[in-house]
């Protein structure tokens, strides 16, 4: 049972670690507006890891066949969910809410952010499901190892934010404004970019196949 446990926190922080839009995200409210809005991000993507990790056990053989039958809907979802976040990030003014001397600058509308990144992101869920694989975790979702094992996917999912977030924030006291601005512009940049080229692959499967 330890052991499995160990792995599942292994699995969280794997899961976590690819750097694409959730990252960074994550590494754009951090740096802009401190390690609680970029934890707060963070908890979007540990609990649509977490999901993914209930999944893998309950559901792994349904779910396979439905991402295989809708791969070309989700990839055009998902596709433009990222790109308009993507353009939500790079033409808003994330300090805004700190030039309005407002005391709590982060919200639940970046969790929110996060939530919808991972869930229309299909590739996410092939990650967790091979993550699962490659640590050997093969568990019966009647067994009594299932709730620590997902418990511990989210906590280490969760640490991984926790780190992540607090070293970009305490990084970011050496930027002034202009350069933590233009991060922020950038980092939107690059998430519509990804946004676009999930579409384009919806797109030339939608055609072609």
């Amino acid at each position: 049972m330890l052991l499995d446990i160990i792995k599942g926190i292994l699995v969280g922080i794997c899961a976590s670690a690819p750097l694409g839009p959730i990252a960074i995200l994550v590494v754009q409210k951090s740096l802009s507006e401190g390690h609680k809005a970029g934890f707060i991000t963070g908890l979007g993507a540990t609990l649509v890891d977490t999901l993914f990790a209930v999944i893998a056990v309950f559901a792994l053989a349904f779910v396979e066949s439905f991402l295989n039958s809708h791969r070309t809907l989700i990839l055009l979802v998902g596709g433009l969910v990222v790109g308009l976040l993507g353009v939500s990030m790079t033409f808003s003014d994330p300090f805004r809410k700190m030039k309005e001397n407002d005391p709590t600058p982060y919200s639940v509308k970046d969790f929110i952010k996060a939530v919808a990144m991972g869930i229309t992101n299909p590739g996410a869920i092939l990650v967790i499901f091979a993550l699962f694989a490659f640590f050997g975790l093969e568990l019966e979702p009647n067994g009594f190892s299932v709730m620590p094992v997902i418990l511990s996917v989210a906590a280490g999912s969760a640490l991984y934010w926790f780190i992540f977030s607090w070293g970009l924030s305490h990084l970011s006291r050496n930027f002034k404004l202009g350069t933590l601005l233009w991060i922020n512009r950038i980092s939107g940049i690059i998430v519509m970019i990804i946004g676009i080229a999930l579409i384009a692959e919806g797109a030339m499967k939608a055609i072609f196949l």
